[in-house]
């Protein structure tokens, strides 16, 4: 997949924060693993890439 820094990417199961946008994260590194930050709660994860890129519905670009 083609992700970049600073992409939308929206996934198949929401974060458990509750927030409106709690489907949207915010990518801030890519590599072997990726680091997300929730949109709705501003949380950051580490996410292995593989994990993601399976759970990705749409990638949004700004």
């Amino acid at each position: 997949m083609d992700i970049q820094l600073n992409d939308i990417l929206e996934m198949k199961k929401p974060h458990p924060c509750g927030k409106e946008n709690n489907r949207c994260f915010l990518v801030l590194r890519i590599g072997m693993d990726f680091k997300l930050k929730c949109m709705g709660c501003g949380h950051e994860v580490m996410v292995a890439r593989q994990k993601a890129e399976k759970n990705i519905r749409k990638v949004i670009r700004k």
